[in-house]
């Protein structure tokens, strides 16, 4: 058979088999294993196999997803995120949706010591929503809010995903975690200005809370400290060059441990708990590394990435429009595979694309993680709408899911214009790792 046909069967198995709700990583491991084995050999096949889950489980690199992963569990273990919201409600609560920007101002300061979009988003459901509620909030704006909010995990650093880009295409993970630190911001800002166009279109919907006096409100940043202190040990860590990231992570697990220690914020239960669900989730994401390479090796050997390359590549359009095309392909593929799938399986596809064209890595990196963060809350993957519902549920029984798809237009919206600004001023992504390096 031609490699490139099989290729094109392959993938549309592949995609087949993601309907069933397979897991991602063992499709593409089964689909890129029986693939690599029919066009080369089945003992070629099995060699890939063990070296490409062996490689996963065995490299540097990729050792600060696991304590990333444990530094976030540990702080939602000891109630730093609780802290957050305090504060940021002591701010924000008293005006017209005040409670939802400090929702998602929350979120941000989370994803700083946390790195993943699904945790973020259900700490914050416990948190926030309970709240909202209680001041009268409209279902899709609270719901809506955390949804969206929870997706900041991603770019503000340490993000896996990030991690994950940073190692397929040998870019500094610093530079990359640094790199979205102002744009993480700027989507927050303009998150709090949809949230306040809702809420002064229809004040219904997002009812002022209670006033606090500026002592109370000083009072809170208490709760700031430790995010803070933890945040500027991590990142200005790796700023300064006093850390690679992975002594940066090893710090920022043990700055974690130590405070919720010092301060009884931890109990025996929940440090099991955080080691428990690191172990789990570090597996899922390794997992699907190492499935990733299998059928990469895959499509390798089928020439497609080569071919579509050069496909891009041989339009007659400007660089800027053959960008948009990829970024409107990552928009599209986002809505239906989960983002850490969706960038190993197409970065060896179109990094060569877009380095060609002149595009600055770290930029792209950036652009793309930003870009697949929609997909965790559109239709019909939406991870963090799905998570939403699901806990929400105990606590809040009469949010839909059309509610929460509702509510997530608005935010939409505020990404989609985020994005754009970054296209238009790249400077934004890359100030802070032009002055890291």
């Amino acid at each position: 058979m031609d490699p490139t046909t099989a290729g094109i069967i392959g993938t549309g198995v592949m995609l087949l088999l993601f309907m069933t709700r397979m897991p991602v990583a063992y499709v593409m491991t089964l689909v890129g294993f029986v693939g690599f084995s029919l066009l080369i050999s089945f003992k070629g096949g099995f060699n890939l196999l063990s070296r490409s889950i062996y490689d996963a489980f065995s490299s540097y690199s990729l050792a600060t997803i696991p304590l990333f992963i444990l530094m976030g569990q540990l702080a939602f273990n000891s109630g730093i995120s609780r802290r957050l919201y305090d504060t940021a409600y002591h701010f924000l609560g008293h005006i017209r949706g005040g409670l939802a920007m400090a929702t998602v101002s929350a979120c941000t300061a989370f994803g700083a010591v946390c790195g993943s979009s699904p945790a973020t988003a259900a700490t914050m459901t416990t948190v926030g929503i309970p709240e909202m509620k209680r001041y009268g909030y409209a279902d899709s704006l609270a719901a809506g809010a955390v949804a969206s909010g929870g997706g900041l995990g991603m770019v503000m650093p340490p993000s896996v995903v990030l991690i994950i880009y940073g190692v397929l295409t040998e870019q500094s993970i610093g530079a990359l975690f640094v790199a979205g630190i102002l744009p993480a911001l700027l989507i927050t800002v303009l998150f709090i200005v949809a949230i306040a166009l809702q809420c002064w279109l229809s004040p219904e919907l997002g009812p002022a809370g209670e006033k606090f006096t500026m002592a109370e409100r000083l009072r809170s940043l208490v709760g700031l400290l430790d995010t803070l202190l933890i945040f500027l040990l991590v990142i200005g860590g790796m700023f300064f060059g006093w850390f690679t990231p992975n002594e940066a992570a090893s710090v920022g697990v043990l700055g974690v441990l130590a405070i919720s220690v010092l301060k009884r914020q931890l109990t025996w239960k929940a440090f099991v708990n955080s080691c428990y669900e690191t172990l789990r989730t570090s597996c899922m994401v390794l997992f699907l590394v190492a499935g990733a390479g299998v059928f990469g090796k895959f499509l390798a050997v089928t020439r497609i990435p080569f071919n579509v390359a050069t496909w891009v590549a041989s339009f007659d359009l400007p660089s800027f429009a053959v960008m948009a095309l990829i970024i409107a392909i990552y928009f599209l593929g986002g809505c239906f595979m989960d983002a850490l799938a969706l960038i190993m399986l197409t970065i060896p596809v179109f990094f060569p694309v877009v380095s060609s064209l002149g595009y600055d890595p770290i930029w792209f990196g950036v652009i793309i993680v930003l870009v697949t963060q929609i997909g965790v809350i559109t239709p019909p993957v939406g991870i963090n709408v799905y998570v939403v519902y699901g806990m929400s549920q105990k606590i809040a029984p009469s949010i839909t899911l059309e509610a929460i798809f509702k509510g997530i237009l608005p935010f939409l919206a505020a990404i989609i214009a985020g994005i754009a600004l970054l296209f238009v001023f790249p400077q934004i992504i890359l100030l802070l790792p032009g002055l890291m390096y």
